[in-house]
């Protein structure tokens, strides 16, 4: 596995459209490219489908899971960490990366965009919140330009 030291965590809902699934999917494909180091929850819904993205793609995804097993996990993630933190996990996803990505998602992906603004990273958001300082863009291939331009 080699990936560049950027690392970008993916927040997002567990119950997503067709839509948003693919283009998760997408943007994982496409932070695969970059060499990226991926971190998400793990789970479902955006979780599932960037992580599939990005092993597809090549690349490395860390799961970043809410209990202390691997049940919860989806079937694409490299790197599993179980944290027995619950919701609480969503500071970890936060802390760990230099730029964040909000797809979708309702109160727990809205937490981890605080904790990600809190912390002063750069935060693009993807079908996402409409909130002041969350630059949100129309496609995949826009969240790599914001990336590119913040890190």
């Amino acid at each position: 596995m080699s990936f560049k030291k950027t690392r970008i965590s993916v927040f997002g809902g567990r119950d997503i459209t067709d839509g948003i699934f693919n283009d998760a999917y997408e943007l994982g494909k496409l932070l695969a490219k970059e060499g990226y180091l991926v971190y998400c929850g793990g789970g479902n819904g955006v979780m599932e489908a960037v992580s599939k993205g990005v092993s597809e793609g090549g690349g490395t995804i860390v799961g970043v899971l809410k209990g202390e097993t691997l049940d919860e996990m989806n079937d694409y993630i490299t790197i599993p960490m179980s944290t027995n933190m619950g919701i609480t996990r969503n500071a970890l996803l936060a802390y760990n990366c230099d730029v964040a990505v909000a797809i979708s998602g309702k109160y727990g992906t809205l937490s981890e965009i605080a904790f990600a603004m809190q912390l002063e990273k750069p935060v693009v958001g993807l079908h996402s919140w409409d909130l002041e300082n969350l630059d949100n863009v129309d496609s995949p291939t826009e969240v790599i330009q914001f990336i590119k331009e913040n890190i």
